[in-house]
C-alpha cells in the first residue's frame, strides 16, 4: 500500500519512468541493516527501483559516516541513531524532513531527538526501549508473580531470589552497557547536564541517589560484576537460571522466539523498569532515517524513506528484529496486541531522553566507564561522581566555547 503510494507520489513530481530510474544506496546498523533487504522487493515492485543496502558494524559507523560525507561520498539514505542526528544535521549531512506528513503520527518523546535549529532532519524507524526480562518461574519460587516496580522492592526481590539460590544471581547489568544506571538516572526525574548542557551535573542529590542504588545492587551480590565480554551468552545463562532478571531491549524477543527450546515462552515474561516509586523513563536506543544531502536523487531517496517508515514496513521490522514502531498508530494492530508488547506499549511514552547534543554518545561511554570503578570499588560513590563531571566538563569544553561565542544555541 504505502510503496503504491511512494510510486504515485514520484509519478506527480514528474520523475523520469521505471525503467530508467537509477538505484538507491541505504546504509544501516545493526539487525537494521542485516533485514533492511527483505523491506525493498515491494518498493522496487513498485516504484522500479532497486534499493542496494550496506550493513555497516557499530563501532565502525561513526567513523565511516563522517569519513563518506568528508569525501562526498555518503549514500542516498542513511540509518543514524538519534543521539548522531543533531551532529550530521550540524555538519550538513543530511537534509532537513520537508514533508511533515512524514513525522505526523510518532511518539512525541521520539520526535524530540531527531530536531536541529527547530526542524526535523530525520525520520524515527525503530525504537527500543529497557524494559526487565523475567523468569516467572524463580520469581514465583521466590513468591512473585511479577516482578517489584519500585526500587526498594526490586532489592527486596534480589535479595529474596539469591536466598533461594546463593551461586546465582538475581538481576544482570553488564558493567560495560549503560541503560540501566541511565534509566535509573531518567527516573529520578534529573537532568545530568546544566548550564545550557555546557558543564556536567552529576553531583546533584538525585544521581547520587540513582548511582547509589545502582552499586547497591552489586555491592550486595545481587548483581554479578561482569563485562558483556565475561558472558559471552547471555541468554543461555537466562535459560539456565544464572540470573532471574534481565534489563534489555525488545530485540531480546528475537532471539526469546528464535530460541524457544531451550526458554518456552511460558516460562518468560516482561515488565517496566523500576522506579524510586514506580515505572517512569527509561533509557534505550532509537534510530531514524535520513535523506543525506548530496544524493542526486531526492524524491526517490524521500520515497524509500516513506516506505520504510510505513505501518506496513514497520510491523514487518517488528517480526523480524523485535524493534519497535515509532508511529503511535502501528500499535492499534493486533500484532502489537499482546502481553509481552503491553510493557513497551506503556514505556514509549515514557523515554528517558538524552540532551540533544553531539558529545551525548561520548559522555554515556565515559559516564559508565567510571560507574564500573565505583561497582568495582576503585572510587567512592562521591569520587566517582565528581570524576564524571570533570570528565564530562572536558568533553564539553569546545561546546561552552561555541556557546558563549553565540555560534550555537
Amino acid at each position: 500500500m504505502i510503496a503504491g503510494a511512494a510510486a504515485a507520489a514520484l509519478a506527480a513530481g514528474g520523475c523520469v519512468g521505471r525503467g530508467d530510474r537509477p538505484g538507491l544506496t541505504l546504509w544501516a546498523m545493526s539487525y537494521e541493516g542485516d533485514y533492511a533487504p527483505h523491506l525493498m522487493p515491494a518498493f522496487t515492485a513498485a516504484t522500479g527501483i532497486p534499493v542496494e543496502v550496506q550493513s555497516l558494524p557499530w563501532t565502525a559507523a561513526h567513523e565511516k559516516l563522517l569519513t563518506a560525507h568528508a569525501g562526498g561520498s555518503l549514500p542516498d539514505v542513511i540509518m543514524l541513531p538519534n543521539g548522531w542526528v543533531s551532529e550530521f544535521a550540524m555538519i550538513g549531512a543530511i537534509a532537513a524532513v520537508r514533508d511533515p506528513s512524514l513525522i505526523g503520527d510518532m511518539f512525541p518523546g521520539v520526535l524530540d531527538t531527531i530536531r536541529f535549529a527547530g526542524q526535523a532532519h530525520a525520520v524515527p524507524w525503530s525504537v527500543a526501549p529497557q524494559v526487565q526480562f523475567f523468569r516467572r518461574d524463580l520469581l514465583a519460587r521466590a513468591g512473585y508473580d511479577a516482578p517489584a516496580t519500585d526500587w526498594d522492592g526490586w532489592r527486596a526481590m534480589g535479595r529474596r531470589l539469591k536466598a533461594l539460590a546463593p551461586d546465582n544471581y538475581a538481576f544482570l547489568m553488564l558493567l560495560n552497557w549503560w541503560d540501566a544506571l541511565f534509566t535509573f538516572i531518567g527516573q529520578t526525574g534529573a537532568r545530568p547536564l546544566r548550564e545550557h548542557d555546557t558543564l556536567g551535573a552529576f553531583r546533584q542529590p538525585a544521581i547520587r541517589e540513582a548511582l547509589a542504588y545502582y552499586v547497591s545492587l552489586f555491592d550486595e551480590g545481587l548483581a554479578p560484576r561482569v563485562l558483556s565480554t565475561e558472558v559471552q551468552d547471555p541468554l543461555a545463562a537466562f535459560a539456565q537460571g544464572y540470573f532471574a532478571i534481565y534489563p534489555y531491549g525488545p530485540a531480546l524477543l528475537l532471539d526469546l522466539r528464535r530460541r524457544a527450546a531451550e526458554i518456552p515462552p511460558h516460562l518468560w515474561g516482561v515488565a517496566r523498569m523500576p522506579g524510586p516509586h514506580g515505572p517512569g523513563a527509561a533509557s534505550g536506543v532509537a534510530a531514524s532515517l535520513a535523506v543525506t544531502r548530496t544524493t542526486p536523487q531526492p524524491d526517490q531517496a524521500w520515497a524509500l524513506v516513506r516506505h520504510l517508515t510505513s505501518i506496513p514496513s514497520e510491523l514487518r521490522f517488528q517480526h523480524l528484529i523485535g524493534n519497535l514502531p515509532a508511529r503511535v498508530s502501528a500499535w492499534r494492530d493486533p500484532q502489537l496486541a499482546t502481553p509481552a508488547m503491553a510493557p513497551f506499549a506503556a514505556q514509549m511514552r515514557e523515554p528517558a531522553a538524552g540532551p540533544p547534543i553531539v558529545e551525548w554518545e561520548r559522555i554515556l561511554a565515559e559516564v559508565q566507564l567510571i560507574a564500573e570503578r565505583v561497582v568495582r570499588r576503585l572510587l567512592t560513590i562521591d569520587q566517582g561522581l565528581a570524576e564524571m563531571d570533570r570528565r564530562v566538563d572536558a568533553l564539553l569544553a569546545k561546546r561552552r566555547a561555541l556557546v558563549a561565542a553565540g555560534r550555537i544555541a
